[in-house]
């Protein structure tokens, strides 16, 4: 019994002490090093150094937030892969780097991450963050701690020669291999990573194209697929492969051999704001010295990053006289509501752009600098002076949070406007800056939001910030903002005490 024990922990991967918490980590041995491309170090710099020179440059300025990669031997589809490690700035710094690839050798449910050791290459180790991989295991039923679905699996390895080459930055990996070529799997995947999904982090999705169609069918059915893949709308590429398969093309197999691992990079980035997906490079093995035209393979390069976007906060720029005449067009609104019940008319032809321009706004009323009421919207589909009058009227008489003010209170009132820059979705909590940003939290039918200036005034760490907003103004708990969908913005902030 002691022997078999040793066995079968020693190929799990560790070797735990009977009675002891210490444990040996075996790192993953190349496997497809002299198979699919050169097991000797200096004749892979050589050959890498090639592929990355001779590739497609850097096409966003923005660092990708994820790249799709073909795995083939480098012969034949190292130019593409290197088109697409080509958009990674060297110098960037990583948390982690997601490599996820999806098994060709086993099928098992969910995914598996490599959690008992690094990987390694003919030119060294890549390590393993082997505390956070277990910690993703530990909590996530989907995923599980399964080195064998590793040892002989290509998909992965063949992309970390890339990876140790091109950058010049330490980073750690997070190695996962999909069992379960199902869409419910990629849609929980997809659930579990997708917080991960941001530019502190970058994933590499492992996939080569059409097999084994001849030269013109290939490039044709990948397009079709690329294009899918463009829309990031995981249903059409779902639709463009079961089209691809019904044109019955001969020699076809699959339209995309890692198709799991593309769709459950799709669930992560279809709702994602502000997103750019290039089409960077397509070539076959037809296009190799090393391959013919008549069963071919398809590879495609494709990147995924933010969109390059002027910074909307340094764009709010609003003009002293402009502030002036929000303020007076707030307090003669206030005033006139409260005394007849109606708002000032106002003839937008004087007034500048800025303030015809729509923006979205707060208005916050004060008495003897007690807080007495505070409304506004953040949809910019009315021009600035408009909002500004409309919120006014309901921080006045509408905020239910708050006693109404009253007509004898009016010398005492004080009066403070907030310009917003429009909603930015964020993935994580970590993006949003204390002091510079508001956050508006969306779950479900409910909602909430604290302006910039809150975080001055209260004095409260970041997760009494965001537990406030989320118990006290959107009603779903102190944690709820952990599970909510989260928005930053900036705001341009003047009142009377100016």
């Amino acid at each position: 019994m002691k022997a078999k024990h040793l066995i079968i922990t020693a190929f799990a991967g560790f070797y735990a002490e009977k009675g002891s918490s210490k444990e040996t980590l075996q790192n993953r041995k190349p496997y497809a090093a002299g198979r699919f491309y050169t097991n000797n170090p200096d004749e892979l710099k050589v050959h890498l150094q090639q592929l990355l020179s001779k590739s497609v440059r850097k096409k966003n300025k923005n660092t990708p937030l994820a790249i799709v990669v073909p795995h083939a031997g480098y012969v034949y589809s190292g130019a593409v892969a290197a088109s697409a490690f080509n958009q990674i700035d060297p110098n960037s710094t990583f948390e982690h780097i997601f490599i996820i690839g999806s098994s060709h050798i086993t099928t098992f449910s969910g995914a598996s991450v490599y959690c008992s050791g690094n990987y390694e290459t003919p030119l060294g180790s890549v390590e393993v963050d082997i505390e956070f991989a277990k910690q993703l295991v530990a909590e996530n039923n989907e995923l599980k701690n399964y080195p064998e679905a590793h040892l002989h699996e290509h998909s992965l390895e063949v992309q970390l020669p890339f990876l140790q080459y091109h950058l010049h930055t330490d980073f750690k990996i997070v190695p996962v291999i999909i069992g379960s070529s199902t869409a419910e799997t990629a849609k929980k995947l997809a659930a579990i990573f997708k917080p991960y999904l941001n530019e502190k982090n970058l994933f590499v999705i492992s996939s080569d194209f059409s097999h084994y169609p001849d030269y013109n069918d290939a490039n044709v059915a990948d397009q079709v697929t690329a294009e899918a893949i463009k829309t990031n709308n995981p249903a059409k590429l779902i639709t463009a492969l079961e089209s691809n398969q019904k044109k019955n093309i001969p020699g076809l197999v699959t339209s995309l051999c890692g198709w799991s691992s593309v769709l459950t990079l799709l669930y992560m980035s279809e709702k994602m704001p502000d997103l750019t997906i290039d089409l960077i490079q397509y070539k076959n093995s037809g296009d190799s010295l090393y391959g013919d035209k008549e069963r071919v393979v398809g590879y495609y390069a494709i990147s995924f990053s933010h969109e390059e976007t002027k910074n909307q906060s340094d764009e709010l720029t609003i003009s002293d006289e402009d502030k002036k005449y929000l303020l007076s067009l707030a307090h003669d609104t206030v005033t006139e509501y409260l005394l007849k019940g109606t708002s000032p008319e106002i003839d937008p032809a004087g007034l500048s752009d800025t303030l015809k321009t729509p923006h979205g706004a707060f208005v916050t009323l004060y008495t003897n600098h007690i807080l007495r009421g505070c409304v506004g919207r953040f949809d910019a589909n009315v021009p600035l002076w408009k909002v500004v009058q409309l919120m006014a009227v309901s921080a006045t008489t509408q905020n239910y949070r708050f006693s109404k003010i009253q007509p004898n209170e009016l010398s005492q009132l004080e009066i403070e406007i907030s310009v917003l820059t429009p909603l930015k979705r964020i993935q994580s909590a970590d993006e949003f800056i204390m002091g510079k940003h508001g956050i508006y939290m969306k779950k479900e039918n409910y909602t909430g939001t604290f302006l910039p200036q809150v975080a001055d005034k209260t004095g409260w760490t970041k997760e009494e910030f965001l537990g406030h907003c989320a118990r006290d103004k959107a009603g779903i708990g102190w944690k709820g903002w952990k599970t909510a969908e989260l928005y930053t913005y900036e705001a341009l902030v003047f009142g009377d005490e100016e």
